[in-house]
């Protein structure tokens, strides 16, 4: 599985599903009940729980994270690093049940896709960082990253890496340019489409096909999109719904167009430059993954320490160099481009990490779907897809 995995079947259960399991009603956690007593001073030590693949290794020893060997001999803090988040409502189910029932769940630092963030925020399960303790944080956290709908001013979260939700496609085998979400219905791609089965993944791009501010996208909206999609599955135009595979599909020429994540397409290019990825002339949705601090957990200063590590320019330079997403750090394309290499000065200018200027004008963040709103609209682009 990789960072943007496929909901599968588990979207409308989530949270609303864990916690009827349990036969009781999720109390919403007030701020001055989330924190226990900080054991960091005592135990230079910090539990970080992070999706595979999602931060450098050494070439010679992929055992080896130099990132997070930089920051033990810089701090003196050690890190027990975990890739175990596959899913996020698998991980959910890890987590939840003792979240909700106000115990701690022994990690200090956890990466989840920006809807299930909004979720555990929601729920009051994570805790604010203290900014005053994050110079780099606060100094060099992407602005258009800094006011999601579901944390303004990014105070109980911060971007691990960010990337864009837009259209990737064959121009070999397509003979043409892609330009717009439209497009994707023209008859000469009948059958040769693929779009994403997660509703929080494949809507809001369609959304914004239609035209929509998915900033603020109504029911109506939602509706609009389902429509359309009901009508082109019925037409045989979208071959099938996808999670990450449509990678597959893209490289054996078997889709010819495809919704897409920034930084799949960025590794494909690597190996075949007619696969480009296009930000729709009607926008593209820009998403992220962020570090979260649970409740009780036990190192948090820790934690906040090593966030702040991984917002120093030279650091983030060096993950967004081995990740390939949206690096949420601007001032690490200069450390880049300063680099003396040149592959690492190719990646400076590669848009698809370091959005410029014309490309974030037609990037916005969808505002998350509400827990009112989840299960009814779960349950209808379910089964369009079917899961």
């Amino acid at each position: 599985m990789t960072r943007r995995s496929v909901l599968t079947g588990l979207a409308a259960a989530g949270a609303s599903g864990l916690l009827a399991a349990c036969g009781v009603k999720p109390a919403h956690v007030p701020e001055d009940r989330r924190a226990a007593r900080d054991l960091s001073d005592r135990e230079r030590t910090v539990t970080f729980a992070n999706w595979p693949l999602y931060i450098d290794t050494d070439d010679d020893d992929p055992r080896r994270r130099p990132s997070l060997d930089a920051f033990r001999e810089r701090t003196g803090i050690s890190v027990h690093y975990t890739e175990e988040i596959n899913d996020n409502d698998e991980f959910f189910g890890k987590i939840g049940p003792a979240l909700m029932n106000g115990q701690a769940v022994d990690r200090d630092l956890v990466v989840v896709s920006d809807w299930m963030a909004a979720r555990l925020v929601r729920l009051g399960w994570v805790q604010k960082m203290d900014r005053a303790a994050q110079p780099n944080v606060v100094g060099h956290l992407d602005p258009q990253l800094l006011r999601p709908a579901f944390d303004p001013g990014r105070l109980h979260s911060v971007p691990w890496q960010s990337g864009i939700t837009g259209i990737a496609y064959n121009r070999r085998g397509l003979g043409r340019e892609l330009r717009s979400t439209r497009q994707l219905w023209d008859a000469d791609l009948r059958g040769k489409v693929t779009l994403l089965s997660g509703l929080d993944e494949a809507v809001p791009l369609l959304m914004q096909g239609d035209g929509a501010d998915v900033t603020r996208w109504t029911q109506d909206d939602f509706h609009a999109v389902c429509d359309r999609v009901e009508d082109l599955v019925r037409r045989k135009h979208i071959r099938r719904f996808t999670g990450n595979d449509y990678i597959k599909d893209l490289a054996a020429g078997d889709v010819l167009a495809c919704q897409a994540y920034s930084g799949d397409v960025v590794q494909l290019q690597a190996d075949d430059p007619d696969i480009a990825f296009v930000v729709p002339e009607e926008g593209g949705e820009l998403w992220a993954e962020s570090l979260l601090v649970p409740n009780l957990a036990r190192h948090k200063a820790n934690a906040e320490k090593l966030v702040d590590h991984y917002y120093e320019p030279e650091v983030a330079a060096r993950l967004a160099a081995w990740v390939n997403y949206v690096c949420p750090v601007p001032a690490a394309q200069a450390v880049l481009a300063d680099s003396g290499d040149e592959e690492l000065a190719a990646l400076a200018e590669d848009p698809l990490i370091f959005p410029d200027r014309e490309m974030r004008g037609r990037l916005a963040i969808a505002r998350d779907i509400t827990s009112g709103e989840r299960k009814a609209m779960a349950a209808r682009w379910n089964g369009l897809v079917g899961l």
